[in-house]
């Protein structure tokens, strides 16, 4: 890669220093596939951003990835970013009239997509974009292309990248349009600087050191900032190796992974670590009266954890030593168990909108509840605070916020205070060590009768450890608080003994029973303006965004 290095924080000079720097380490592989290296990745992103260059792309171009995680996904961003153009990942999940959507509204010239997700391209949206590009092997794909036939297609990449291919990138150039996957049902198109990004990158060292030979597992989407920052960027940024898998992340597919790979670090949503602990976890506390017994006295709570997550430890390879979670509030019962029990479990905290880690809760700044201490380079505020609570709305500064949503300058208008400061949206307080503590949106907070704020994820936080609860969701219905609660069959079925096909029924006929145990539990242990009224058993799963928070949104 023929170009002076210099101290710009914008993703060419990040990859470039990489690529020399760490030449001959891995950098982005499929589970258990040969190495890879810097080097060659750097190779083929001269070459892909060649093709690119060939079919007209320039700086301030839009082109877009929808793609499952991959190695090649890194490539081809880093060869957009290459082009002075900007990235418009588009998360997997999405549907393919919000594809069109966010194609349309990015004014998207080219596509790279998956062979997977081919199909979620509809005849409009492919006429829309002037060219596609199959990010499996870089193959131009012909607009009538059949699906089945994607693979076939002969690859387009040049055998020698072209010369002056890296464009005079700014710091405070746009380097990607990212789409919400809000709860609220309204995506925004989030505009991220180089600045933005490189600089997060750099500062969320400061948080954890990551080291060449560290191992990413990553499982989240690539096209979520958070994956996107610190489980690409960051691992690309100190040549650490990032490992992908090549089917979903069920666990038949996990479990060996986890064993091949022996990852050093990993990202993960609540939702997976929550539902490990309750479908498999929590269930052996409880399996027996006396083993019932023990675990409600704190001493013997505490051995029973350390056991059980040397075991999950060795589960995850053995040799994890940083779990960073983060995308929605961790439910306490299960950090209490990771903390208890010695897993070296990380928690943070931030939005799209902040590139997007604001503060982060690593080792000794780890504390029960609590999101830790601001990062460094980051200035946090509460602002309008509540004087008996200290409780207001989390307000940022830092390089790390965004330009703006993209043709939205209203909307960015009211996200911003007139002296410069991020309005997150979500409410909060610090303690006296200035650690943060996050207590919800403040747009899914209730006015209770005489005015008190409720916030929905803190009942659900208390149903959530309840015994045979999934999932549940707080909601309020004719100025009544109803618990919709989702139970775990699997649990009932093998605590009472009931056949698989008798578990249906039998939930049918017990719901109301299990159900109203768990409100009075719930409600001996919430504050009396929180006291849930009303419970509904929710049969199916919640519906969820791409990062697996509920979609509040569908059932308010």
């Amino acid at each position: 890669m023929k170009n002076n290095v210099n101290s710009k924080l914008t993703i060419p000079n990040l990859v470039k220093e990489s690529v020399e720097k760490y030449a001959d380490k891995n950098s982005l592989v499929f589970v258990g596939e040969k190495k890879y290296t810097y080097r060659e990745m750097g190779a083929d992103i001269e070459k892909v951003a060649s093709l690119l260059s060939v079919l007209g792309v320039g700086k301030g171009d839009k082109i877009a990835i929808l793609s499952t995680n991959m190695p090649n996904w890194g490539v081809s961003f880093f060869a957009i970013s290459v082009l002075g153009a900007v990235a418009v990942p588009i998360l997997p999940d999405f549907h393919e009239n919000e594809i069109k959507t966010i194609i349309e509204h990015s004014e998207a010239k080219i596509i790279f997509v998956s062979a997977g997700l081919y199909g979620n391209l509809n005849a409009d949206t492919r006429n829309f974009v002037e060219h596609i590009i199959l990010v499996d092997t870089f193959a131009i794909v012909p607009k009538n292309a059949k699906a089945d036939k994607l693979m076939e297609l002969p690859v387009s990449l040049p055998a020698e990248p072209l010369s002056n291919l890296w464009a005079e990138v700014e710091e405070e150039d746009l380097a990607s349009i990212i789409y919400t996957s809000g709860t609220t049902g309204n995506s925004k198109g989030v505009m991220l600087t180089h600045r933005n990004l490189a600089w997060t990158t750099q500062q969320c060292a400061t948080l954890q050191v990551i080291k060449s030979d560290d191992r990413f597992l990553s499982v989240l989407p690539l096209s979520h900032t958070l994956e996107n920052t610190v489980s690409f960027l960051l691992p690309v940024k100190y040549g650490a190796s990032v490992h992908y898998l090549s089917k979903p992340p069920v666990p038949s597919v996990l479990l060996p992974a986890f064993q091949v790979v022996k990852p050093t670090i990993m990202l993960s949503v609540p939702l997976i670590i929550e539902k490990v602990f309750r479908a498999k976890i929590y269930p052996e506390f409880q399996k027996s009266a006396v083993i019932s017994k023990l675990y409600s006295i704190a001493f013997f709570r505490k051995l029973l954890h350390k056991v059980a997550a040397k075991k999950l430890h060795k589960t995850f390879g053995g040799h994890l030593h940083f779990f960073g979670i983060g995308g929605a509030k961790l439910d306490s019962t299960v950090e209490r168990f990771l903390m208890e029990g010695g897993f070296p479990y990380a928690i943070g905290y931030g939005l799209t909108e902040t590139s997007p880690l604001l503060a982060g809760a690593v080792g000794k700044n780890r504390k029960l509840g609590s999101t830790g201490i601001a990062m460094e380079g980051v200035q946090l505020r509460i602002a309008n605070a509540d004087p008996l609570t200290g409780e207001g709305e989390i307000q940022a500064k830092g390089l790390n916020v965004m330009r703006g949503y993209f043709k939205a300058p209203e909307i960015t208008k009211e996200v911003f205070t007139e002296d410069g400061w991020f309005k997150t949206g979500d409410r909060g307080n610090f303690d006296k060590e200035n650690k943060l503590y996050i207590k919800g949106r403040i747009k899914t907070m209730i006015v209770g009768a005489s005015g008190e704020n409720i916030y929905p994820e803190e009942i659900e936080s208390v149903i959530n450890k309840m015994r045979y609860v999934l999932e549940s969701l707080v909601i309020e219905k004719k100025g009544k608080l109803v618990a919709m609660i989702h139970l775990n069959m699997e649990e009932i079925e093998q605590n009472f003994k009931v056949m698989k096909s008798d578990a249906q029924q039998y939930i049918q006929d017990k719901s109301d029973e299990i159900l109203k145990d768990i409100q009075k539990k719930v409600n001996e242990e919430v504050n009396k303006f929180s006291r849930i009224q009303q419970v509904i058993l929710q049969p199916n799963p919640f519906e969820k965004t791409p990062t697996k928070k509920i979609k509040r949104f569908l059932y308010a």
